[in-house]
């Protein structure tokens, strides 16, 4: 994918995150908009830390694993590390947590919010289909959801 849809997606995600300060409602809502524009995913969604794991937050895609342990799978490793971490294997990925059959490949965000902490997730059924351009945009639209937290 070319630069200039990343460049319209991340307005149109700053469009949606301008007039509501709710975390749950901008979480939804960036799911779904990534999870319809994009091409070749299919998860997109949030993990919210509660009680020493990742709980399962909004989301697009197939049902999901509703709690994965800090420090496990992608996910977990990405929180417990605090930085993004790109897959492009998942199944060679050690303690990868298979939800979805499907997903090939796999990025995840951790955010900090005033109100949450957690990931963002990003599957895909095609191997090696994220790079450092989609870790910018995706890190990109994880600063306008935490800036939208900001009273």
């Amino acid at each position: 994918m070319n630069q200039q849809p990343y460049s319209l997606l991340l307005k149109q995600a700053q469009a949606l995150l301008e007039s509501e300060s709710d975390f749950i409602a901008n979480a939804a809502n960036l799911s779904s908009l990534l999870f319809h524009n994009m091409e070749n995913v299919n998860w997109v969604g949030f993990y919210l830390y509660k009680s020493d794991e990742l709980v399962l937050g909004p989301f697009c895609g197939q049902p999901a694993c509703t709690r994965i342990p800090v420090g496990k799978g992608v996910c977990g490793t990405a929180f417990s590390d605090q930085a993004t971490l790109i897959v492009a294997d998942v199944h060679s990925f050690d303690g990868h947590i298979a939800c979805d059959a499907m997903s090939e490949s796999e990025i995840v965000v951790p955010f900090n919010t005033s109100e949450y902490r957690g990931v963002f997730d990003i599957d895909s059924p095609i191997n090696d289909r994220f790079d450092d351009q989609e870790r910018i945009f995706f890190e990109s639209v994880v600063k306008l959801l935490e800036a939208s937290q900001v009273s």
